[in-house]
């Protein structure tokens, strides 16, 4: 169980990191307003679902997807 939190702790740090950085990518690159806000959308409910798929996978139960683990 240490081991499965420890995954899901560098699965966020991770998950966090690369949604901060397309964030910032964004915002650096000059797009249209609708275009910006539907990038930073589609961003956040990938990030979501991934997540989300981590806690399942945290579980044991999983929705057929499999995330590389680094401790099993």
């Amino acid at each position: 169980m240490i081991a499965g939190l420890v995954n899901l702790i560098v699965w966020l740090v991770i998950v966090g990191i690369l949604l901060a950085l397309l964030y910032w990518i964004v915002d650096t690159i000059p797009l249209p307003a609708p275009i910006n806000r539907i990038v930073k959308v589609v961003a956040v409910v990938i990030c979501a679902l991934v997540l989300i798929l981590l806690l399942l996978q945290l579980l044991g139960t999983g929705a057929g997807i499999e995330i590389p683990k680094f401790a099993r």
